[in-house]
């Protein structure tokens, strides 16, 4: 008898919410004792803290967003000016080389809400038209070095500082094509970033939509906790992850950890459903059905208990990326309008939550680049590996 070979399951980038309440009905008819699994090993019924939250509770911006007054806007531009007298590569920008003597505490106050509080805030606004480039990229990884001390390479080459707008016409012909949809005005679904914070600096907004959106990790781990305990197994058990060309061509961990009573999700849709011309490698393991419809809970949960930001120009909204999801709705762009982010990714090394076992050697590569090695591109590049595969 020919052994069964399994195949990949019927699962896109895209959500598709018939598929997924299909999915759902057909396996819990298959299986009606699912929901009442135990949860695995020392994983809580419920999480509490100030990190569990749903949009509908924020009722006003003033709840995360700080504004810059003109006094810190000046010295923001002195400690600019310090920098730039002291004729040293962007590497070494830090909290000495960019020093905020009355905004440096605020804004270190600030990352303690990254950690402990409700995980994201806002601090608006740079005066973007004020600066140039290079300018502004001083200033906005002088900020944030007083919210994160480390600074993570984003691709192979060293990278730290990336552009994060729709890249479709101007690399179209890049070596691989482009299967992030980051660089893209499509949907971006709800997912994490690797490392502890993401920074996004708004250069500028697009002509319409974009809009940013964050979701509470912990708060969808409650929901599936409460209501399907057996895909909490799913999601901490090991997952093959697309490496794209990378070698090996995958590596396996879970998208759930329970660490130092931290519930950490770590995961991006698209590495394991492809995305455009990037399409998942065929000599890989497949998903499980199991895990087809972890990923649209883990999507469709975190849309319904989301926020959306007033995410505007001269702004920079910072996250916990392992305590939240985010994601940005499409987006058209305009002759007068084109949606442009710079994007860091950071660790408060004073802060920082323990890192799950499983991650630590992502950590650890992430945030290895020294001053010498760090990059900071001025013009829009797609991410690269270190053997020049795109990411």
């Amino acid at each position: 008898m020919p052994i069964a070979i399994a195949s990949q399951p019927d699962i896109q980038y895209h959500p598709d919410l018939a598929k997924y309440k299909e999915r759902t009905a057909r396996r819990l008819h298959q299986d009606p004792e699912l929901v009442k699994t135990s949860l695995p090993p020392g994983f809580p019924e419920k999480v509490e803290g100030p990190v569990v939250w749903e949009g509908k509770d924020w009722t006003s911006e003033d709840q995360w967003v700080y504004r810059l007054s003109n006094d810190e806007l000046q010295e923001i531009n002195d400690a600019l000016k310090y920098f730039e007298g002291l004729a040293k590569p962007m590497g070494y920008v830090n909290r000495e080389t960019f020093p905020l003597p009355k905004l440096g505490p605020v804004l270190y106050d600030l990352a303690k809400e990254l950690y402990s509080g409700r995980g994201f805030f806002v601090l608006r606004t740079i005066p973007v038209d004020d600066y140039t480039l290079a300018q502004l990229a001083i200033i906005y990884t002088g900020v944030s070095s007083h919210v994160g001390s480390a600074r993570g390479k984003q691709d192979g080459t060293g990278a730290v500082l990336a552009h994060i707008k729709d890249l479709t016409v101007s690399h179209a012909h890049e070596q691989g094509g482009i299967g992030n949809s980051a660089y893209t005005t499509d949907k971006q679904v709800f997912h994490t970033d690797v490392g502890d914070l993401i920074a996004l600096f708004a250069l500028d907004n697009a002509a319409e939509g974009g809009t940013s959106r964050i979701s509470s990790g912990p708060r969808v781990y409650n929901e599936l906790a409460a209501t399907r305990p057996d895909l909490i197994h799913t999601l901490a058990e090991e997952w093959p992850l697309d490496s794209f060309g990378g070698d090996p061509g995958y590596t396996k961990r879970p998208l759930l950890y329970n660490e130092d009573g931290h519930i950490v999700i770590q995961y991006s849709r698209r590495h394991f459903t492809g995305y455009g011309e990037q399409r998942r490698s065929p000599n890989i393991p497949p998903i499980s059905e199991a895990q087809a419809e972890a990923l649209d809970a883990l999507h469709y949960t975190a849309e319904k208990y989301s926020l959306g930001l007033n995410f505007q120009k001269g702004d920079i909204q910072y996250i916990n990326s392992m305590g939240l999801l985010h994601a940005r709705d499409a987006f058209r762009d305009s002759v007068e309008h084109t949606r442009h982010l710079i994007r860091l990714w950071l660790r408060n090394d004073e802060l920082a939550w323990k890192t799950p076992k499983h991650l630590e050697p992502i950590w650890k590569r992430l945030y290895s680049v020294g001053p010498e090695e760090q990059r900071f591109p001025l013009d829009p590049e797609i991410r690269r590996k270190a053997n020049g595969q795109t990411k």
